[in-house]
């Protein structure tokens, strides 16, 4: 296994998480969520860890709280942003 494989940003899963969960009726949307997921990554601060079990043990729960708030924002602000310029082109 590659190094690289063996760690990764913790908010990717949580941006997946926010976008299918949120917009999973919005069709129109689901060809998007790949660059939508990359502009709100690109607003979110790394948070990278090895394995995500770790996550759970040293989060409290207004920190997960406070990352949740973040993911919404971020994928709030993203879905506006990817959709106007799709709109555009």
């Amino acid at each position: 296994m590659a190094l690289q494989e063996e760690f990764h940003n913790y908010y990717e899963k949580l941006v997946v998480a926010d976008l299918q969960h949120r917009f999973s009726d919005q069709a129109e949307l689901h060809p998007l969520f790949a660059d939508i997921a990359c502009v709100a990554l690109n607003h979110l601060p790394p948070r990278y860890i090895h394995y995500d079990i770790d996550m759970a043990y040293y989060l409290s729960p207004e920190e997960k709280k406070e990352m949740d708030d973040k993911v919404q924002h971020a994928v709030n602000l993203a879905v506006d942003f990817v959709a106007t310029k799709n709109r555009e082109d």
